[in-house]
């Protein structure tokens, strides 16, 4: 028997603002918010419905590739995914319940080690609450217990794989370099197979120091190279003509031919990548050249009859073992000539904090918690569950006696300290090639918000050490110095607590429709008071608020004032609610703000509160959305003006264009603004005005105007999205219909290409609808009927969709 299975190892490095617990605007992945949604867009949403093509390039059929492979997501990556893409969260939730439906009972998805730590580099305590966690997650998410666990890199050692048996987990994934030996049950020679030759078409088993044992895949090393680098996902069957040379005449018994790669290979590393591992998936089946199957399914019917012995401290993307997460080895991503011997400082600042925080974490808890540790390992069931009832159920659990609220918000504070303790350890802030970059700064934000909440909690000035530490890690860009310096210059400023919470609320209050309750990221805001005077440009807002955090529910009572005197000049003050303030500071400060006396409104501000506040206070998100509101009226303004040059010069353009003649900038730059502002309204208006587009997309083309295709490609994909939901909810609508099918007929006509991936996820069950409502017999005696099915079968045919042929016969 062949059989054949693909895992795809779903991670992204978590980008969030650990005092926010969101992700933040990231311009770099512009049309998108952040890299996490533009990666969704690219790979976790297209494998959730993927498309298998006919020979003319129709849909065939759509497909969830996540129900026919292996696979595992990151825990921090689900749980952003439930949050910002519930659609492709519940769409993974439901393909691990059709996989066990289809693999004898074995679902498909496998837990991971919380937050990607390189587990053979950690403590065995850090060992245990990372698998424990990782399990925990799993089980809240899937509803069942995990067979399999992904270890990050696949980094193991012998100490791992017991953690892994003492929480039940039966399996785990390696590469073929990471077996050091093999041998039969029944052999007593073992067989050398350190230099990756080992046989992976069947299950292995490890026999360890404890007695217990775990189950063994060493995947298909050559197969996955040429996924994640060779273009093996540019042609859906040569990939899985690829997948079926992996099996052997000369083999006895079963074959299994499985591989391992990051699962963002399918989509986002390689454009379309989904598609061809959906054909290779389908042509497999269709030719009956191999049984799909999934790990936990394998072990069922061939358990493993030969021993495995693994190579310590070994993973997947280090051949020196597991010294990229540690040491200047050699391995880097390439393309610089730089050194990573900041590696190793890095890690021994950790490491010393880490060592440092432990004892903080012992001393204060032991007086509240019966058993700090055992509570860290069971702590993931809050983060899992913020609300009062679950806190309260593991703190019933835990807790010595009863607490009261400030002693639960120490506690809380304290085993928030322990996981940004283990966050500061995941994998990506090593993996690269430079001290600065983006994923190792990241570990820093966690290391800062660790040292920041043993100094707010407990007093512990851990920082200057730590900042000594750190300085002995060297960037190889003369600009950002060390570690120190990164941590100076990006990690302090981002610091986040309750007081700055209060002041951006404060601020944002004169932009946004707030309610008496609010959230501003993970604190809930509740508003005692709050009045808003307004002359001309200028508001004046003032008023009192309680906050909470979700997290460690510190809360903090405040007043404040904000005075916005038009376009980006705002001043505002934030103070405790119980502090002193002149009893008719109120009063007179809405005086002066009347009176139009802005100094003295300012100087009453200066003297009520001790530190003024700006828009610089603001976080990023709100930051960019006030400042397009505050630009709004000049940008309609200059936007104007552009137009009105463009249009008086247009006749000159073209003449210089036809001539070969060089553009002055000045009004090339007019032309360009004015045209993609105009073709961007043209493309978000209700109505669609067709002729003015086209017209528009011909100047455009006559006078050599560069468009900025990113954002009109983005504006019509949202048109058509809206009005494919429209033509969705009601199929048989033909005015739903021809608006959508008009839109369609302006496509062949852009000069850039628009991704139609959505609206034909969201057409497809649509038309299949529509046509089964639409009979044979109705198109037969029905003129109108017969019409609709016309302009339908047109719709398809601009969507690329293939009608089932049911459907056709209905």
């Amino acid at each position: 028997m062949r059989y054949v299975c693909i895992h795809g190892h779903f991670y992204q490095p978590p980008r969030e603002n650990p005092s926010l617990e969101a992700v933040e605007l990231q311009d770099s992945a512009y049309p998108y918010h952040d890299w996490n949604q533009r990666i969704t867009a690219e790979c976790y949403a297209p494998n959730a419905v993927s498309r298998v093509l006919d020979n003319e390039n129709r849909i065939l059929k759509l497909v969830s590739n996540y129900s026919q492979i292996s696979f595992n997501f990151g825990p921090t990556l689900l749980s952003w995914l439930k949050s910002e893409a519930p659609k492709v969260y519940e769409a993974i939730l439901e393909a691990d319940k059709i996989s066990a439906a289809r693999f004898s009972g074995h679902g498909s998805a496998m837990a991971q080690g919380y937050n990607h730590m390189i587990l053979p580099l950690a403590n065995h305590r850090d060992k245990v609450t990372q698998v424990k966690w990782g399990i925990r997650d799993f089980e809240s998410r899937f509803g069942r217990k995990p067979e399999g666990m992904w270890l990050p890199e696949t980094a193991v050692d012998t100490e791992t794989l017991e953690v892994l048996a003492e929480n039940d987990i039966k399996f785990t994934i390696l590469a073929p370099r990471q077996a050091k030996r093999v041998r039969s049950k029944r052999a007593i020679k073992w067989q050398d197979v350190s230099d990756g030759g080992v046989d992976p078409s069947h299950a292995y088993f490890a026999e360890l120091p404890s007695k217990r044992k775990i189950q063994l895949f060493f995947y298909d090393g050559p197969i996955s190279q040429g996924v994640a680098f060779e273009g093996l996902l540019n042609d859906g069957r040569r990939f899985a003509e690829r997948l079926i040379s992996g099996f052997s005449e000369t083999r006895r018994g079963p074959q299994l031919v499985h591989l391992a790669t990051d699962g963002e290979s399918y989509g986002h590393h390689h454009h379309y990548g989904e598609m061809a591992l959906s054909y290779a998936l389908h042509y497999i089946e269709e030719n009956k050249l191999a049984q799909l199957t999934n790990y936990g399914e394998f072990l069922e019917k061939f358990p493993p009859s030969q021993l495995a012995e693994i190579v310590e401290n070994s993973s997947w993307s280090c051949v020196h073992g597991v010294e990229r997460w540690r040491s200047n080895c050699g391995c880097n991503s390439g393309g610089h000539a730089w050194n990573q011997e900041w590696r190793a400082p890095l890690r021994a600042a950790l490491d010393w904090l880490r060592d440092r925080l432990a004892p903080i974490f012992e001393k204060n808890l032991s007086a509240l918690l019966r058993d700090p540790w055992t509570a860290r390992h069971d702590y993931i069931r809050v983060i899992l569950d913020r609300s009062e009832e679950s806190r309260a159920a593991f703190f019933a659990e835990h807790a010595l006696r009863p607490l009261n609220e400030q002693e639960q918000v120490l506690a809380l504070r304290l085993l928030e300290m322990q996981r940004h303790a283990m966050l500061m350890y995941t994998s990506c802030g090593w993996f690269f090639d430079e001290l600065s970059g983006i994923e190792t700064a990241q570990v820093l934000h966690y290391a800062g918000r660790a040292v920041q909440l043993a100094q707010e909690c407990c007093g512990e000035a851990l920082e200057a050490e730590f900042l000594q530490q750190l300085a002995k890690a060297k960037s190889n860009l003369p600009e950002h110095g060390d570690g120190a310096q990164i941590y100076e210059k990006w990690v302090k400023p981002a610091f986040v607590d309750i007081e700055r919470v209060a002041g951006h609320y404060a601020i944002s209050s004169l932009f946004e429709n707030y309610g008496d309750k609010t959230r501003v990221y993970c604190y809930d805001v509740e508003r005692e008071n709050y009045s808003l005077e307004a002359e001309g440009k200028m508001r004046l807002a003032t008023g009192s608020a309680r906050l909470r955090s979700e997290i460690t529910q510190e809360s903090a009572a405040v007043k404040f004032a904000v005075l916005h005197l038009g376009d980006h000049n705002i001043t505002a003050g934030v103070k405790p609610l119980g502090a002193a303030t002149n009893g008719e500071f109120h009063q007179q400060l809405v005086k002066a703000f009347v009176q139009a006396d802005t100094a003295e409104a300012i100087r009453l501000l200066d003297q009520a509160f001790e530190e003024r506040l700006s828009l610089r206070l603001l976080f990023r998100d709100e930051q960019r959305k006030i400042a397009k509101i505050i630009l709004n009226e000049s940008l309609t303004s200059a936007a104007a003006v552009y137009r009105a040059i463009f249009e008086n010069q247009a006749p000159l353009l073209r003449f210089l264009t036809g001539l070969s003649i060089p553009v002055p900038n000045a009004l090339k730059a007019a032309a360009e603004i004015a045209l993609n502002n105009q073709l961007q309204q043209l493309f978000e208006r209700p109505e669609l005005d067709a002729d003015s587009l086209l017209g528009l997309l011909k100047e455009t083309a006559a006078t050599n105007i560069a468009l900025d295709t990113t954002t009109l490609e983005y504006a019509m994909r949202q048109r058509l999205e809206k009005e494919a939901a429209e033509f969705a909810a009601n199929p048989g609508d033909p005015v739903a219909a021809e608006r959508l099918r008009k839109s369609m007929d302006l496509i062949p006509s852009l000069p850039f290409p628009v991704t139609l991936w959505e609206v034909q996820n969201i057409c497809y069950p649509a038309l299949v609808k529509a046509f089964e409502e639409n009979g044979l017999e109705a198109r037969e005696h029905d003129p109108a009927v017969r019409q609709y099915f016309d302009d339908l079968t047109r719709l398809a045919t601009q969507l690329q969709i293939r009608i089932p042929e049911p459907a056709l016969q209905a």
